[in-house]
């Protein structure tokens, strides 16, 4: 790359620490408010950047990069989910995708726990009781909810932040299985008291509890889908803290007004911010705005690890956080 200041579009607003560094470094175009970008304007940004720096709202697909300019050389995108960005396609077109992983994993499993204690021990509703100054005082049979010390928890997808629920919820008292597209090491599951599951079926019929903690791949699309959440108990919980399209969401949907899912904790959904009517006001329902990774510890860090994936480029070197394709 040439030796003066890259330039460097931004396309949502980020933690005012993160932005004033990015503008120290590089020639850097920010946004004004924190509204996604139009496909227009995205389309604009490839065309004049060298480096775009997108978030999981912005669809960077085949036809978009087709659009983009000779100068656009890095996608250093602002989260470790990059199922919103082509990378292939991108690659064709000799243009390197970085992300920016392992920063989120301790808040998404922290969120984690609390969906799964927020549905089993049925806190929204306490909650709203509460805020409606309908509380009439302690009764021995009121909002009666469930331990969770002695489930079996079933975690969908066994990496970082998989591994991170585990230990959490080992420390709940939670019995440990996973299924996985590879199985762990011999002392990772020891560490973890960990039992794995080949077959996704035979786990998903046997657990209290589903966590979904895999990435959104083809592969991964609708994972859970009508069929295999039938096998679900009924007193079964879902959690769901990755990505929406790993579930088929209106059957899940169905199936829990129907009361064949006890219920779900969900911060992500199938249809990104379109989240489907039928599932709100659900009483068995706890709902969060993709808030998973929501820290201000995890938003910085986030911003260290595009700046070190900028910096390390410009400097001509691979980018430490490079994505290739088929790697996640």
């Amino acid at each position: 790359m040439p030796s003066e200041r890259l330039s460097v579009v931004v396309t949502r607003r980020l933690p005012d620490a993160v932005e004033t560094r990015i503008k120290e470094l590089f020639d850097v175009t920010l946004r004004d408010d924190d509204t996604p970008m139009t496909r227009a304007e995205l389309a604009d940004a490839t065309k004049t950047a060298d480096i775009l720096v997108p978030t999981v709202t912005d669809e960077i697909d085949a036809g978009l990069l087709a659009q983009a300019g000779p100068r656009l050389k890095l996608i250093a995108n602002y989260g470790a989910g990059v199922d919103h960005i082509d990378v292939a396609t991108a690659r064709q077109r000799g243009v390197l995708v970085s992300n920016t992983p392992g920063v989120l994993t301790d808040d998404t499993a922290d969120m984690t726990m609390a969906l799964l204690l927020a549905v089993t021990r049925r806190i929204p509703e306490g909650l709203n009781v509460m805020q409606s100054g309908a509380w009439e005082g302690w009764a021995p049979t009121a909002l009666l909810g469930g331990r969770v010390g002695g489930r079996r928890l079933g975690i969908l997808g066994m990496g970082r932040i998989g591994q991170a629920v585990a230990q959490r919820a080992r420390a709940f008292g939670m019995q440990i299985h996973y299924h996985n597209r590879r199985r762990l090491r011999a002392e990772v599951e020891d560490s973890l008291e960990a039992t794995y599951w080949e077959s996704l079926d035979q786990m998903v019929a046997r657990m209290d509890v589903i966590s979904v903690n895999c990435p959104h791949t083809p592969t991964t699309f609708h994972l859970l889908n009508a069929r295999r959440l039938k096998l679900m108990k009924p007193s079964a919980v879902l959690v769901n803290t990755s990505r929406g399209e790993v579930i088929d969401e209106n059957a899940m949907t169905r199936m829990l007004k129907a009361g064949e899912i006890a219920g779900a904790g969900l911060d992500v959904y199938e249809h990104g911010s379109e989240v489907n009517p039928h599932l709100q006001g659900l009483p068995n329902v706890v709902l969060l705005p993709h808030m998973g990774s929501a820290t201000q510890e995890g938003r910085l860090e986030m911003g260290e690890k595009v700046i070190i994936n900028i910096k390390t480029f410009a400097d001509g070197h691979r980018p430490p956080d490079q994505v290739v394709p088929g790697m996640l």
